[in-house]
C-alpha cells in the first residue's frame, strides 16, 4: 500500500480516537451527575427544597468563563448563595452600549435579588488577557475580539504607564487594570449607581491566582490590590454613599 493510500486510514483512524476521547469526556459529566443525584442530592435534599421556588444570593460574582475558575470551590458556597455571570474576559460593558446578558443579569440581581454586593474577579494566566496583548491571534475569531474592546481601557493603561519587563509582567499589570475598569463600567449602570450613592450596594475587584489560590481585591481609597484575608478591614472597591 503507498503512502498516499495510507492516508485515508490515518484520517480515519484520527478520527475515531478523537470520538472516543469525546465519549469518554461525556460519559465522565454524566458519572458526575449520576453521582450528585444519587449521592450528593439526598444528603442535601432539604436544602434543594427550599431553593426549589426562591434564591436569596449573598452576592454576585461576575467572573471568565475559563473553566479553571470555579467561584462556589473558590469562596465554598453553596448552591443558592452566590449570582453567577460568566463571560470571557469578566467584562462588564458600560450601560447603554450593549443590553445583552451581562447587563440583563446586573439589573437583575440589583433590582430583583436585591443582592448587596457585586465582586468582578480576574484571574492568572487568563487567556483574554493575552487575546488583548496579541490581537492578531484572534483575526479568526471576530465575536471574542469585538467583546474584548470592553478590556481596550485597561491596555491602554498598560501601554501608555507600565514600562513592564516581560510579557508576564504585563500580564499581571493588565489583569489588575482590566478588573478596574470593568468595575468602572459598572458604575455606569444605573441601578448599580443608585444603590451604591445611597450605601445599599457595595462593589469589589479580586483577582483569584490559579496556582497559589491567593486572592488579592482591590482597595480603593488606597488604589491598590491588597490580600484578602490580611490585616485590617476587607478591602472595597465602593466610593463612600452620598445618601
Amino acid at each position: 500500500m503507498s503512502d498516499k493510500d495510507k492516508q485515508p486510514l490515518a484520517a480515519s483512524a484520527s478520527a475515531s480516537q478523537m470520538a472516543e476521547s469525546a465519549d469518554a469526556a461525556l460519559k465522565h459529566i454524566v458519572d458526575g451527575f449520576l453521582h450528585f443525584h444519587h449521592d450528593v442530592f439526598p444528603q442535601q435534599e432539604e436544602l434543594f427544597k427550599k431553593l426549589a421556588t426562591a434564591q436569596s444570593p449573598r452576592a454576585m460574582f461576575i467572573t471568565c468563563a475559563d473553566s479553571r475558575i470555579v467561584p462556589e470551590l473558590i469562596t465554598q458556597s453553596s448552591p443558592g448563595d452566590l449570582f453567577v455571570t460568566r463571560n470571557v474576559g469578566n467584562v462588564v460593558p458600560p450601560y447603554g452600549q450593549m443590553n445583552g446578558g451581562v447587563s440583563t443579569a446586573i439589573e437583575y440581581a440589583v433590582l430583583a435579588l436585591g443582592v448587596q454586593h457585586i465582586i468582578v474577579c480576574g484571574h492568572s494566566d487568563c487567556g483574554a488577557m493575552r487575546a488583548v496583548l496579541n490581537p492578531d491571534s484572534l483575526e479568526k475569531m471576530p465575536t471574542v475580539k469585538a467583546w474584548l474592546r470592553h478590556a481596550e481601557v485597561a491596555k491602554t493603561m498598560v501601554h501608555d504607564n507600565c514600562d513592564c519587563a516581560s510579557e508576564g509582567e504585563s500580564m499581571k499589570v493588565l489583569t489588575e487594570e482590566n478588573v478596574i475598569a470593568q468595575l468602572q463600567h459598572l458604575r455606569t449602570h444605573p441601578s448599580v449607581a443608585s444603590r451604591m450613592a445611597n450605601g445599599q450596594l457595595f462593589i469589589h475587584g479580586w483577582i483569584y491566582n490559579i496556582e497559589t489560590s491567593e486572592i488579592r481585591a482591590y482597595d480603593a481609597d488606597q488604589a491598590a490590590f491588597r490580600p484578602l484575608g490580611g490585616d485590617g478591614p476587607i478591602p472595597c472597591a465602593t466610593p463612600k454613599a452620598r445618601f
